[in-house]
């Protein structure tokens, strides 16, 4: 088995599969939690060669009965909630979790590239460079975050750093989220809503410097994510990177966006942000993307609006998912 992929159904994990299946590989251990989601289809048109719930993957890899030809492992699989309130089940699953998956591969040689989080950046008070000398400066402002800084952490004391790979992603988007909930991008919502009723709720600004809906976000589409993160693989980069467009966005223009790709007038309403997302809102968020540039990633960021229309009118609107092409 060449590939193990955790959280293979989900968003990035299975954009991963597609991805790799569009390289001509599909010897892929796909790894995920099923449960009773939806999340299942995002499944369907990949190709891969075997399956394995979470919990047995986790008893074999503690059990050293992985399959002996692994050659990589790509940890996409984390609770990836910001509302989180568990710390508890967030430290099993997304730092133990890793830890582990850590271990066995610098062991048994196996490249390991997991997934990290923008959300490690906090307020941005230190910037959203991808230094891994100054982990220690930065403060998540949610739990979720905070379970990704405590790997990023571990990982440098441990002088894993320079033999594994992480990404933090920014806002990242795409076809197989429909099984998010409440996680689901702006994009994905937007469109219900504008589907439905013409109209798209943003929230208001409750800092001066930032008019309602001129908030901006680092927002990037999931196959540019996928692209970026083949690239680190393939070129055996290590250490931590950013995986974001490099650009900040405002929601309004994100909505407008959406507004175009459905050929309706934009109508945007500015609703109430909930008392309890106020203190933990990032305001700014923009990826700096040069180390990974400097690592010799030259491919084109594709710009918001094309990959929103992409999105809208190749996927979602049509009920494809990635491989459905």
């Amino acid at each position: 088995m060449k590939y193990v992929v955790t959280g293979a159904a989900g968003l990035i994990g299975s954009a991963l599969i597609w991805k790799l299946n569009r390289m001509g590989i599909d010897d892929i251990l796909a790894v995920d939690h099923l449960g009773t989601s939806e999340k299942w289809k995002n499944l369907r048109a990949l190709s891969y060669a075997d399956y394995m719930e979470k919990d047995v993957f986790y008893e074999r890899l503690l059990a050293g009965a992985l399959p002996r030809d692994v050659e990589c492992i790509l940890h996409m699989g984390a609770c990836s909630s910001t509302t989180e309130k568990d710390a508890t089940y967030l430290i099993g699953n997304n730092f133990e979790y890793t830890k582990t998956l850590a271990l066995y591969s610098v062991s048994h040689n196996v490249r390991f590239l997991y997934a990290s989080s923008a959300a490690t950046y906090g307020d941005g008070e230190h910037g959203y460079v991808d230094d891994e000398e100054h982990i220690e400066e930065l403060r998540p402002m949610n739990m979720y975050g905070y379970s990704k800084q405590m790997f990023d952490l571990w990982a440098r004391r441990q002088g894993l750093l320079s033999k594994i790979t992480g990404v933090k992603y920014t806002n990242v988007f795409g076809p197989n989220e429909l099984h998010k909930a409440e996680m689901r991008s702006v994009v994905c919502r937007a469109y219900e809503q504008i589907r439905d009723t013409g109209k798209v709720g943003l929230f208001k600004s409750y800092r001066s410097e930032y008019a309602d809906g001129e908030q901006k976000r680092d927002f990037i589409y999931v196959k540019d994510a996928v692209k970026m993160v083949m690239f680190l693989l393939e070129n055996h980069c290590h250490g931590i990177y950013n995986i974001g467009s490099g650009r900040a966005e405002t929601w309004n223009s994100l909505a407008s966006a959406v507004f175009k790709a459905l050929d309706r007038p934009v109508n945007i309403e500015y609703i109430e942000m909930p008392e309890h997302l106020r203190g933990k809102y990032q305001y700014y968020t923009c990826a700096d993307i040069t180390k990974i540039r400097k690592a010799g990633y030259t491919d084109i960021v594709t710009p918001l609006e094309d990959t929103v229309a992409d999105y809208i009118r190749n996927y979602i609107s049509q009920g494809r998912f990635l491989g459905d092409e």
